[in-house]
């Protein structure tokens, strides 16, 4: 599902893929508004599911983790804390409470509030499953082939 989201580049909110045209891909505001308008290659487009956040120990989280451990932490309705009125601090305190190895010197705090603003326009909205069930799925399913695989012989000359 939050593959099909888009974030533009000098528009704000988030955008619901629909359909691509000729030259662009028209897509639809996620509020109450349902806008439809045309997103074309001069746009700086990116979907939510390749979107990640940068750890400590030199890997990424995707953000429909990080989304999925706000849910779990806070429930799936929208936050309490104000992205734009909220101290720096306080952006830090939640942030580090919700991922807690998130890299410190590469992770910004405009970045901590763009994440708090989506999951809340996403809640709102009624968008509360983050990770589809085939992603998951398809995860444990290669997990288990890897743990299954038998070693290779090796040859000795």
């Amino acid at each position: 599902m939050i593959k099909k989201i888009l974030a533009i580049s000098g528009k704000p909110g988030l955008y619901k893929l629909v359909s691509q045209g000729n030259k662009s891909l028209i897509v639809e505001t996620i509020d109450e508004q349902k806008k439809r308008i045309p997103a074309f290659g001069a746009d700086r487009v990116v979907s939510l599911g390749d979107i990640s956040i940068y750890t400590n120990d030199d890997s990424e989280v995707s953000l429909a983790s990080v989304f999925e451990s706000i849910k779990q932490n806070y429930g799936d309705k929208p936050l309490d804390i104000s992205p734009k009125k909220a101290s720096q601090d306080d952006i830090i305190a939640f942030f580090t409470k919700v991922l807690p190895n998130y890299d410190t010197d590469r992770v910004r705090v405009s970045d901590m509030r763009k994440v708090l603003s989506w999951y809340n326009i996403l809640t709102a909205n009624g968008i509360t499953e983050f990770e589809s069930k085939e992603e998951e799925s398809a995860i444990e399913k290669n997990e288990t082939q890897e743990e299954e695989a038998p070693e290779q012989p090796t040859l000795k000359k």
